[in-house]
């Protein structure tokens, strides 16, 4: 039987932090190119970069991994991250592990920033960071910063994520979400128009606007090196309920060269449907952070800590 491949960073990040080897076999076995991805091997050498004295093994086909977890070190890091993936991706997992450092981390992160693939570094600074800061995860350090922005498939953007080591995580109760008060945004292009980004912003607030008044979506658009190498735009939104919680949708435009186009306006509008959907489906945390939640709440006491959420996503 095949290895679910999607699952493998939790495996990683689990085996990481429970400091349990793991051994991995059937990657991709039956497929037409088995083995790990160029990506894969890009998040294993990440790993290795904020540990110390992990051992990793790999077979010559790419099907068999072994991995023993070293001591999770921090302290600075810089990675390329492949572009086949966002940086998202590789942040991730280290939202989950940077709390649990020896020291505080610093990792530049450099690739693609945004993609339909992922979550991107907007969403993920935008409703992670909040989340865990409820846990006790917090100080000035705690940043998630885009220097540069990237679109794929070329990518060339830069982050600039730091989390400070924190002893031991805080009991929560996140049962009562709360109405919506506003809607906060960011609509981003690189290397079109600066237009684009105006174009998404109505469309957005013309489904927006028939619910909330309190609506605020700004343009981001970043010229010359801080573009990254390929053109696109895409829209990041974020609901914010009365009592602190945030619920988030976000599009990004096709890759350049693959599939069909998108017209600024449609992204605008179906990702405004997205967040009414995800507002729908209630909860404190959304989709993108239930798997985070849940796994806090596991590394933190026992039976203590309870977390209202909606329907599960597939990757939790």
């Amino acid at each position: 039987m095949d290895f679910d491949p999607p699952a493998l960073p939790q495996r990683l990040v689990l085996s990481t932090l429970s400091g349990k080897r793991v051994r991995i076999r059937g990657i991709r076995s039956s497929d037409d190119c088995p083995g790990l991805r160029d990506f894969e091997a890009s998040f294993i050498r990440l790993l290795d970069k904020v540990t110390n004295g992990s051992k990793i093994e790999i077979n010559q086909t790419g099907t068999v991994l072994f991995y023993q977890p070293g001591l999770l070190y921090g302290g600075s890091v810089e990675h390329d991250c492949n572009t086949q993936r966002s940086i998202g991706y590789y942040l991730e997992a280290l939202l989950l592990l940077a709390p649990f450092m020896k020291s505080p981390l610093k990792a530049t992160l450099r690739g693609v920033t945004n993609d339909p693939v992922d979550p991107t570094v907007d969403l993920l600074k935008s409703t992670s960071l909040p989340l865990m800061k409820r846990f006790g995860i917090e100080g000035e350090a705690f940043v998630v910063k885009v220097v540069k922005r990237g679109m794929a498939p070329g990518g060339g953007g830069e982050v600039f994520f730091s989390c400070p080591a924190c002893r031991s995580l805080k009991p929560v109760q996140l049962t009562d979400p709360g109405k919506i008060k506003r809607i906060r945004g960011v609509a981003y292009s690189v290397r079109v128009s600066p237009q684009m980004g105006n174009r998404i912003v109505e469309s957005a607030r013309s489904v927006l606007n028939q619910f909330l008044p309190d609506i605020y979506i700004h343009t981001d658009h970043m010229k010359g090196v801080n573009s990254g190498k390929s053109p696109g735009f895409g829209l990041t939104l974020v609901a914010e309920t009365v009592n602190g919680f945030f619920l988030s949708a976000e599009m990004s435009s096709t890759p350049q060269g693959q599939g069909d186009s998108i017209l600024p306006e449609d992204l605008g509008r179906n990702c405004a449907m997205l967040l009414l959907e995800e507002v729908y489906r209630g909860g404190c945390v959304d989709s993108s952070n239930q798997s985070l939640a849940l796994l806090l709440m596991t590394l933190g006491q026992q039976d203590v800590s309870k977390v209202l959420l909606g329907p599960l996503s597939p990757y939790t």
